[in-house]
């Protein structure tokens, strides 16, 4: 993808991590700063306010990912362009679509991807480690995906019972699909399974639920989309102190070669 002058334009699709400034890295920042334009959803341009002083700003709603891609191409042919996604752009974000779009028109643009901490890590950080091995993220919004599809997925990645991160899971137009989704993980899990719901993290707001599968089911209330959910994998555990749960730990192996 390197091609003209860098004086001719320069897009750079940037991740912002999970929203707290201090999460960017300093590569986003060195991007965000080098920028003219920076194009994103307003949510996340709101995230990143005290970085995007005194360049041309340009909001886009939920919804309009493909014409923000092609804003941010049309501008990047001669300009330099930040678009910046929330999380990691490769990870449920904005690179794909704008390389799709890119690729389909057949244009020459310089494009740099800026990695950045996706929820998963960023959520599984506040429960201890959940994810210390293998485990598998799925996001439960069927706008882009079949329902089916996501459906199947699930089916195997509780099959091979690690742990699994789910990534959009309740809003108000989907309700039922985190139910659904946990009705599939007791087909291979405990109901007393573990589960770490993080609401808002590394943000204002910020709110920390410890579950289970079965107690999930029963009371789904503090989930919604700006909510990450991690189910234990077949050797998750609580990590507790007295009766208090301390965190969520997914043993990676070290019990079986070492004493310790």
């Amino acid at each position: 993808m390197q091609s003209r002058d860098k004086a001719q334009g320069k897009l750079y699709i940037v991740g912002t991590g999970p929203g707290n400034t201090e999460m960017l890295t300093g590569q986003a920042l060195a991007a965000i700063s080098d920028a003219e334009y920076v194009i994103g959803n307003t949510f996340y341009l709101t995230l990143i306010e005290p970085y995007i002083q005194g360049k041309t700003v340009i909001p886009s709603p939920m919804g309009g990912e493909v014409d923000r891609a092609r804003r941010c191409i049309d501008l990047a042919r001669d300009h330099r362009v930040a678009m910046v996604s929330g999380g990691d752009p490769g990870v449920y974000g904005m690179a794909s679509i704008v390389l799709e779009v890119l690729d389909h028109a057949g244009w020459t643009v310089d494009v740099e991807v800026i990695p950045g901490v996706t929820a998963a890590t960023a959520c599984a950080a506040r429960l201890g480690s959940p994810l210390s091995g293998d485990y598998v993220t799925v996001s439960l919004s069927n706008l882009l995906t079949p329902l089916e599809i996501i459906m199947k997925r699930l089916e195997g990645a509780f099959m091979m019972g690690v742990p699994v991160v789910v990534y959009n899971p309740k809003s108000k137009g989907r309700p039922d699909n985190l139910k659904m989704a946990l009705g599939v993980a007791l087909r291979y899990r405990e109901p007393a399974t573990p589960v770490g719901i993080i609401r808002n993290a590394y943000r204002e707001g910020e709110c920390i639920v410890y579950s289970t599968i079965q107690g999930l089911i029963e009371d789904d209330a503090c989930v919604d989309m700006h909510t990450l959910v991690i189910i234990g994998g077949e050797e998750s555990r609580f990590m507790r102190e007295g009766d208090h749960v301390r965190g969520i730990i997914t043993p990676r192996g070290y019990h079986r070669k070492y004493v310790y």
